[in-house]
């Protein structure tokens, strides 16, 4: 299995070095050249399997030669053993042919556990194989960073620098960040938005002095093992509401678009996926440009739901790449006026996007209000981030058709916004009750490209 740029420029490579690189040489995202598919056979196969079981069997044919499998195996075990739910991506039922998805049984409560912890588990196995160490740096609205602390925390071959925008995520997340105590990991609280903490990062990939001198890595959602591992709740959920036999829709809270693209390569490999539907808040660069072909960049407005308060969605490149056709120079066109605010999508290229993806958008207001109505009549307390999917997917779903929405966090991850619209604070598990009286450790930081990689040079030096 061999991996390509979306940008055509940068050499094709195996799956190891294409997750220890993060991104392209050309500053493009790296994605399979193939997608392996699966017959209906191979995934009437999965059902009643354990959520490992099936993670293998999704990943394995992009793993190529990476690991064998044994090796493999016992790596996904590893990364899901700390689940605090046995079945790993529980479904729970809110209404007539509606579904939720709950991805928060992770160690950081939240579905960036799902990648993280394997990646943080490939990672480990293939730099002491190779007898090496890398720098990763990464940036955050709030959910990656805690989950990559969390993953690489204390590992031998690896340096952990987490950016993330100062004052603008919930203290929750905050804290998941900036209480760790090992060495190696290093919480940035940056002078910006995500989006700045997002062009720095890219900015580090491209000064490639620096990206070589520190062995730079990343683990955003750029990183295609990232994209990966999101991919198995998609076939594990559907399969347990019948797939390959009935077709299942999903709705995606998401500001990145990597999640939902996950759910496009599972639909790509043989998963009869009906609609993937994208839920956003009033940051709503993806749902203006599904409607409109505009792909223009505004200001960030901060929400209840900070995850999700982005104006550059880096995976929609991806998406991008396979609607023109795998073009790789018109994509590398696209990025470039990006830079200059914005872009307008092909009206051929439209027509492909809502082949498979529709949209909705959710105000502050009809958040909360949702937040109150799950709780009231659907038996569930949602964050804010799962209730924009929960609203969008209300107003779109298809009755004949199951629709899941993927809970991407658990509500205590956002208890003021969460208390505020249900008069519930939801606790935080056992585990992390005492997350508000560990000592918190962080580096206040400008947006400056420079300082930034002296501080991560220095550090790592010393």
């Amino acid at each position: 299995m061999q991996y390509i740029s979306t940008r055509g420029k940068a050499p094709a490579l195996g799956f190891e070095d294409t997750m220890l690189s993060g991104l392209a040489r050309d500053g493009g995202l790296y994605v399979p050249e193939t997608i392996p598919q699966m017959s209906a056979d191979d995934i009437r196969a999965m059902h009643g399997l354990p959520y490992e079981d099936i993670a293998y069997r999704v990943m394995r044919p992009f793993v190529g030669d990476a690991f064998t499998d044994e090796v493999f195996a016992d790596l996904i075990a590893k990364a899901y053993a700390g689940f605090g739910h046995d079945a790993r991506a529980p479904l729970v039922q809110l209404g007539s042919g509606h579904f939720l998805l709950e991805l928060f049984h992770g160690p950081t409560l939240a579905f960036k556990d799902f990648a993280m912890q394997l990646i943080g588990q490939m990672f480990e196995e293939a730099l002491t194989r190779r007898g090496d160490r890398v720098t990763i740096v990464g940036a955050t609205s709030g959910d990656t960073g805690s989950a990559a602390i969390e993953a690489f925390r204390g590992l031998d071959a690896v340096d952990v620098f987490i950016l993330y925008p100062h004052g603008r995520v919930s203290e929750v997340q905050r804290r998941q960040m900036t209480t760790p105590v090992e060495d190696n990991v290093h919480a940035l609280a940056l002078d910006g938005t995500f989006d700045d903490c997002q062009a720095r990062l890219k900015d580090m990939f491209n000064d490639f002095d620096f990206r070589d001198g520190v062995k730079l890595a990343g683990v955003n959602s750029i990183n295609w093992g990232r994209v990966l591992a999101q991919v198995v709740y998609y076939f594990s959920s559907a399969v347990s509401l019948g797939a390959p036999d009935r077709m299942v829709s999903f709705t995606v809270p998401t500001g990145n678009f990597g999640d939902i693209f996950a759910g496009y390569i599972a639909k790509r490999m043989g998963l009869p996926i009906d609609r993937l539907v994208v839920a956003t808040n009033q940051n709503d660069i993806l749902h203006r440009c599904l409607t409109t072909g505009g792909y223009v960049t505004d200001s960030v407005t901060p929400s209840i739901s900070p995850s999700m308060d982005i104006q550059v969605s880096s995976n929609f490149e991806r998406a991008l790449f396979d609607a023109y056709n795998r073009d790789g120079g018109a994509v590398a066109q696209l990025m470039d006026e990006l830079k200059a605010g914005g872009f307008h999508v092909s009206q051929g290229t439209m027509h492909v996007l809502r082949e498979h993806y529709d949209s909705g958008r959710v105000s502050e207001d009809e958040t909360l209000a949702m937040i109150t109505h799950a709780h009231n009549h659907m038996g569930e307390l949602l964050c804010p981030h799962s209730a924009i999917g929960v609203k969008v997917a209300e107003e779109i779903k298809d009755p004949s058709v199951p629709m899941v929405t993927l809970a991407t966090a658990h509500p205590a991850k956002f208890p003021d916004a969460v208390e505020k619209a249900s008069g519930l604070r939801p606790a935080l598990p056992e585990r992390m009750a005492d997350l508000f009286d560990r000592d918190e450790r962080m580096t206040r930081v400008p947006n400056d490209l420079a300082k930034l990689e002296t501080l991560i040079k220095d550090r790592i030096a010393s």
